[in-house]
């Protein structure tokens, strides 16, 4: 996993490899009602609306999350862009973030697949939200994306 700054955005960049079809893989990851499965239950993570169908450009999901001191969060995003198979967008409409752009794509590997997460995201606040980063929103990412990376080798083993 890394971390980078561009100005005052910063870029979190994750890979993974799962050893599983670039189908099967797609069916899981493409799927809005396994975020739940793939996020920490501290996390409190409650989908309100818009799973009901199969991903598409132009879908709405809102859910409720509890990422710190036990404050419920009202996040909305957008599903911008999906290639089948291939790659899609989920940006916040509404949220926590000033910014947020999540871009997932998806490839076959001799032996699996390999998994890409790249998020752009700002911090509200200004300065304080520059100053929270290292101390508390780059290792709440950190620990979200680790637990990720965990349960995903669980469901579908270790790539060798």
């Amino acid at each position: 996993m890394n971390f980078s700054t561009k100005g005052m955005v910063y870029t979190l960049s994750s890979k993974q490899k799962l050893p599983i079809s670039l189908e099967e893989a797609w069916q899981f990851l493409s799927s809005p009602k396994n975020l739940k499965t793939i996020t920490p239950d501290y996390m409190g993570f409650h989908i309100l609306s818009g799973a009901e169908k199969p991903m598409f450009a132009g879908q709405i999901i809102q859910y409720i999350v509890t990422p710190v001191f036990g404050i419920k969060t009202h996040w909305v995003t957008e599903i911008t862009h999906v290639v089948d198979k291939t790659y899609f967008v989920d940006e916040q409409r509404f949220g926590p973030y000033a910014l947020w752009h999540h871009k997932h794509f998806l490839r076959e590997v001799e032996g699996g697949v390999e998994m890409e997460d790249v998020i752009d995201y700002k911090l509200p606040f200004g300065f304080l939200g520059r100053w929270l980063h290292p101390i508390l929103v780059k290792p709440k990412l950190t620990e979200i994306f680790n637990y990720r990376r965990q349960k995903l080798s669980e469901l579908f083993g270790q790539f060798l």
